[in-house]
């Protein structure tokens, strides 16, 4: 799934920046994939873009319209409807991460077919994968793996990316996730992938490539999420990862969405990671710990990544505070 850039984004009526966390994301990661957001007149939330309609955004040179918003429930409101409608008329594609499908509202399915316009439902793929095969690949790999879910594995690789970047490394992320793809315009949500074909698909994402090249895939789960496990699994087997970076977020008590199941111990959940790793690439190791910290004061936090660091001997990082360099170090030293 490969979304054509520049992106209008679509805020809608969204309640509150949160609600927008999707077209934040894309604002901040692909600032120059933006030409600007169209809000409804209720919108609450704002991304810093100048607020365009739609005449104007084509004029800037947009492709596609990407809806940057997410409601309760996931779900195409009956007064986007003639929005994206409209963007359809005026030359856009039309992107989402929705558990609505774009194609499911017979207007827009309808509209696009006759207009020769594209709508991406990137949580949902159309492609068919083959069986992972386990064979060695050519070029670099690291996949952030987590405590739990929803702990800050999409933005550490981000930000794995852009360090590798900015030394003149070739580097590439990998989105595994409805956001991630938005974000990138690319990628494969395995979430929605059949679980025999997740490492294969996983395999595809990230393919063979030149000796110096990495590949930064986003993570997803945590082994030791018993709703998501199965997943977490099958990508970590397709990304033949040479490293991986575990994340963490310390002041959780339990896994999210399962009170029933305490938080795993770190070592516990770096040692279960490398048992799995280790049957695509044996020689895979940890580049270190990235910890979202953002619940600590600064204080607490500093002394909370001092502690663990001297307790594991890895580097451990927050990638919002901290920056990744130091785990960057250890996978190009």
């Amino acid at each position: 799934m490969t979304i054509q850039a520049p992106y209008l984004l679509f805020l809608g009526d969204a309640a509150d920046n949160l609600a927008a966390k999707v077209a934040q994301g894309i604002v901040h990661w692909r600032p120059e994939s933006c030409v600007g957001q169209y809000r409804l007149d209720d919108c609450n939330a704002d991304c810093g873009l100048d607020d365009i309609d739609i005449e104007q955004a084509v004029a800037a040179g947009a492709k596609t319209l990407v809806v940057g918003v997410a409601n309760r429930g996931g779900v195409i409101s009956e007064r986007w409807i003639s929005v994206l409608s409209q963007a359809l008329e005026q030359g856009l594609d039309l992107a989402a991460g929705l558990h609505n499908r774009l194609a499911d509202e017979p207007l827009l399915a309808r509209r696009a077919s006759e207009l020769g316009r594209t709508l991406h439902d990137v949580r949902h793929p159309t492609e068919q994968f083959p069986v992972g095969s386990g064979k060695k690949r050519s070029g670099k790999r690291v996949l952030p793996v987590g405590t739990d879910c929803s702990c800050g594995k999409m933005y550490t690789a981000l930000a794995i990316e852009k360090d590798l970047r900015d030394r003149g490394i070739p580097a590439d992320f990998r989105a595994t996730g409805q956001t991630g793809i938005l974000i990138t315009g690319a990628g494969v949500s395995v979430d929605a992938v059949v679980s025999d074909f997740i490492s294969g698909a996983t395999e595809v994402l990230a393919p063979e490539a030149a000796d110096e090249h990495w590949d930064v895939i986003e993570g997803q789960g945590s082994l030791f999420h018993a709703s998501y496990a199965g997943v977490t699994t099958g990508l970590i087997h397709g990304a033949q990862a040479d490293f991986l970076v575990l994340c963490h977020e310390p002041t959780r008590t339990h896994m999210r969405g399962l009170p029933h199941y305490p938080l795993p111990g770190i070592s516990e959940c770096m040692e279960a990671n490398l048992a799995t790793a280790r049957l695509t690439n044996p020689a895979v190791r940890f580049a270190g710990i990235s910890v979202n910290t953002a619940a600590l004061d600064d204080a607490a936090a500093a002394k909370y990544m001092a502690d663990l660091e001297a307790e594991h001997g890895l580097p451990v990082v927050d990638s919002f505070r901290t920056g990744v360099g130091r785990i960057v170090d250890v996978m190009t030293s």
